[in-house]
């Protein structure tokens, strides 16, 4: 990592955050100075799993962790303790090939409540399953696979570029992140094409149906496309190569997107969630190059609030994290830490003002390998996931 110590300007770019801000501080109250002064270090909570690709815990439940496994499975982490029975098995269903799998995990708001959650996975096919599924009453720790209800089916044309992260937003509805279909330079316009649910995020409401439109689910009539003869409703944003995680800062409900890129940039968007309609510029645009050679000005293509460079010093995919909002560490209170997939690095930024601030690489947080993912447990606390097998919370370092 003694390369990777610092932020080069040849290896990492800042830049404008397109929608601009209003020049305050939107990393939340109490924001600290210096994210680099925080001595921290990782800490393992769970190891010997098949390829984690996601942690995520119930909305006020501080005793458990359910990390996801690519290859099908749910594990909990109670207590401290891996339990030997998966939460959830859905390995008979599922395509894991390449970047296929079991890819996403969201808790309804209202679990403790109704038990339902919702799954991102390719299925035999290869295509995108969100789907529905209740915990027993009686037996907490186990999943019922009856309940299984389907939500969302999106047909995949190639192997790669899934998106397959779920997360319910401040206003309680479901986003769905959906990459551009696959192969290479997006070769059906997906990304620039509003009449397909491919390269963007979507926006839907879980807790009604539409019997009109047979769907299980309702478009909330605030999306931006709903209406348009040209657009399919459930979008939210469109111009996504490949989200490969997004979340919500719980603080201030801004949404953060890790945009995979192709041969030049690798991306962080991040928009207020009230945002609605915009267009992350796939594949006219790779972060902040153009791709068009009749040029991309004044086409209202929003810009990321940072990029560096693809397949340098070994990175090659970003992966998207959480704005730490926990308790265990104050000084880190609004710093979004993000990685690379191969270059295995974390990084971080705040945003302040529309743009990225603060920029630091934590070489005591590299766990080591590849960067899948991170994670975020009902408390705010965050943890870094490795491809080895291995889960770590981020603690303070004394």
């Amino acid at each position: 990592m003694g390369a990777r110590r610092r932020l080069l300007p040849t290896s990492i770019l800042l830049v404008t955050f397109a929608c601009g801000g209003d020049g305050s501080d939107a990393s939340g109250p109490g924001a600290p100075g210096t994210p680099g002064d925080v001595p921290v270090r990782l800490e393992a909570v769970a190891s010997g799993l098949d390829f984690p690709v996601l942690l995520t815990a119930p909305p006020e439940d501080a005793s458990r962790l359910f990390i996801v496994e690519k290859g099908g499975t749910i594990r909990i982490v109670e207590n401290g303790r891996l339990l030997p029975t998966p939460f959830l098995d859905v390995s008979a269903l599922v395509s894991r090939g390449g970047e296929q799998g079991l890819l996403g995990l969201a808790f309804h708001p209202k679990y403790a409540e109704n038990r339902r959650f919702f799954v991102n996975y390719t299925d035999a096919e290869g295509d995108t399953q969100v789907v529905r599924y209740e915990a027993f009453a009686d037996r907490p720790n186990e999943a019922d696979p009856a309940s299984r209800t389907p939500i969302l089916t999106v047909d995949q044309p190639y192997g790669n570029h899934n998106g397959g992260h779920l997360a319910f937003g401040p206003d309680g509805y479901l986003y769905i992140g959906l990459g551009d279909g696959g192969s290479g330079d997006d070769p059906h316009g997906h990304g620039q094409n509003p009449a397909t649910l491919l390269g963007a995020m979507l926006r839907i409401d879980v807790d009604r149906a539409d019997p009109e439109r047979g769907t299980p689910y309702a478009v909330p009539p605030d999306n931006p496309f709903v209406g348009r003869a040209d657009a399919q409703p459930e979008i939210w944003a469109i111009g996504l190569r490949n989200p490969w995680r997004f979340s919500f800062d719980r603080a201030t409900g801004d949404l953060y997107i890790g945009d995979v890129g192709q041969g030049a940039r690798e991306e962080i968007d991040v928009a207020p969630g009230t945002a609605a309609g915009l267009n992350y510029g796939w594949a006219a645009m790779e972060g902040t190059l153009c791709r068009r050679s009749a040029g991309c000005r004044g086409r209202g293509y929003t810009l990321p609030v940072l990029e560096y460079a693809t397949h340098r010093d070994g990175a090659c995919s970003v992966t998207g994290g959480y704005v730490y909002r926990g308790s265990a560490i104050p000084d880190l209170e609004g710093t979004y830490f993000y990685a690379d997939y191969c270059a295995g690095w974390v990084r971080s930024f705040r945003y302040a003002g529309g743009r990225a601030a603060d920029p630091h690489v934590w070489p005591t947080l590299a766990p080591g390998g590849r960067v899948p993912s991170f994670g975020e447990d009902a408390s705010g606390e965050l943890y870094v996931l490795s491809s080895g097998g291995t889960v770590y919370r981020i603690v303070p370092a004394s």
